[in-house]
């Protein structure tokens, strides 16, 4: 089933990243992590849906994402930089992408930070926050989403990484991506879950690198 919504609001939260807010149907319910297929409702653009995560919660009255635009690529999200509040967007049901198993560690890169909003802002809403730590990898302190935000919600467990200058606030400045030597240091203790979302490389030499320190393969739980 789809939906043709109205924008509500569009705010930036960063100089390439916008939050929208949209009209949330009656009866449409997701869980934190959960995506969607999202096209924009302009002529020739109505059949290019492209996945993404919600980052609103189900109890909120409207339905939100946090979209990094791509101006440089001529596709979809080139075009929802260019939408406006009155403007819509075309949604579908939801479907399951990471689920929530129990206390551990996120590790985010860039944009891939967006699955873990949900969650991160659905266990802070109910006191259950616990011992999660997010590490969230960054190009430059102005990539960094929601920074504020993370902060308020986990405290020192908010790891920022910023890999392609030196960090002017407390971020630890990696010359390079994390990699086996980075998570030995950080997080020393293996046998817990680890979230893993960003570009393919950053899943793919994560993964590798948590197998190698000893996580547990039913611990790993990544966007496929």
């Amino acid at each position: 089933m789809s939906y043709t919504l109205n924008i509500q609001d569009i705010r930036e939260v960063t100089h390439d990243v916008r939050q929208i807010r949209l009209e949330k149907p009656e009866e449409y319910t997701f869980i934190p992590g959960q995506a969607t297929e999202v096209a924009v409702d302009r002529e020739g653009w109505r059949d290019e849906g492209r996945p993404f995560t919600f980052t609103s919660l189900d109890t909120d009255p409207y339905l939100e994402f946090v979209i990094k635009i791509y101006p440089d690529h001529g596709g979809v999200t080139d075009q929802i930089g260019t939408l406006s509040a009155g403007d819509r967007l075309i949604i579908g049901d939801p479907w399951g992408t990471i689920t929530y198993k129990g206390e551990g560690t996120f590790l985010a890169g860039g944009a891939g930070v967006t699955p873990f909003i949900a969650i991160l802002r659905d266990l802070h809403r109910k006191g259950e926050i616990g011992n999660n730590r997010l590490i969230f990898s960054n190009k430059t302190e102005r990539d960094v989403i929601l920074k504020e935000e993370f902060r308020a919600i986990l405290g020192d467990r908010f790891v920022s990484v910023i890999t392609e200058e030196k960090p002017s606030d407390d971020a630890i400045f990696l010359d390079g991506v994390i990699d086996k030597t980075f998570l030995k240091s950080h997080v020393g203790d293996f046998d817990q879950v680890f979230y893993v979302c960003g570009p393919g490389p950053f899943n793919k030499g994560i993964m590798a690198a948590l197998e190698e320190l000893g996580a547990r393969p039913e611990g790993l739980i990544f966007e496929e």
